[in-house]
């Protein structure tokens, strides 16, 4: 839905149209009600991906914080985060996703509250959707890990992965080595990964 703004009124109406004869919420994609422990990839904007996280670095630590105290209530393991001044990514494994969205909303509550009043900015929506994408198998896996650890050198941030201080790259890293990273690596190249959707 990135393309809204793009699309003709015609084409507009079409999609709602489309939307709701599926049943499906009009501007974003569904959450799906999963039953038993899966893998997701959690995904959260600032609205229009304005840095509001990115104000300064002691409001990318809390949210980094917040977001992992979240997840580790609510998961069985984190396998890879990534918080960037405007979205973060999260790779996890869970049995309570609806609990665990819920509880990530509630914290996009509580900090658009707490940031615009820090900003002046009473009424500003900071948070645009979270969504979950079901991880599909192991290679769906591995890219998805590769994906949030290269996301702030995608995104022009560092040149490195290690060098962002807000993301599991460097203890990833330290896990495996660097080695055993490079493989998986190539092994599981991003190609196309994210680019309609991580803009």
């Amino acid at each position: 839905m990135y393309n809204w703004r793009k699309m003709t009124e015609e084409e507009r109406t079409q999609i709602l149209k489309l939307r709701q004869a599926r049943h499906l919420p009009w501007h974003s994609p569904p959450h799906w009600k999963q039953e038993g422990e899966r893998q997701y990839l959690i995904s959260a904007a600032c609205y229009e991906h304005m840095p509001i996280i990115g104000k300064n670095p002691e409001r990318m630590t809390k949210c980094e914080e917040e977001v992992l105290r979240i997840c580790r209530d609510f998961c069985i393991e984190i396998h890879a985060w990534c918080i960037l001044p405007n979205h973060y990514h999260v790779l996890i494994r869970t049995g309570r996703i609806s609990e665990l969205l819920f509880e990530l909303g509630q914290f996009h509550g509580r900090s658009s509250f707490e940031w615009n009043g820090e900003d002046n900015r009473r009424g500003r929506k900071v948070w645009f959707n979270c969504f979950e994408r079901r991880i599909r198998s192991e290679r769906h896996f591995w890219a998805s890990l590769n994906y949030v650890h290269h996301n702030p050198v995608h995104h022009g941030y560092v040149e490195r992965w290690q060098d962002w201080p807000w993301s599991s790259a460097a203890e990833f890293l330290r896990q495996v080595g660097r080695d055993r990273a490079i493989e998986i690596w190539k092994e599981y190249p991003l190609l196309d990964y994210g680019k309609k959707w991580d803009l």
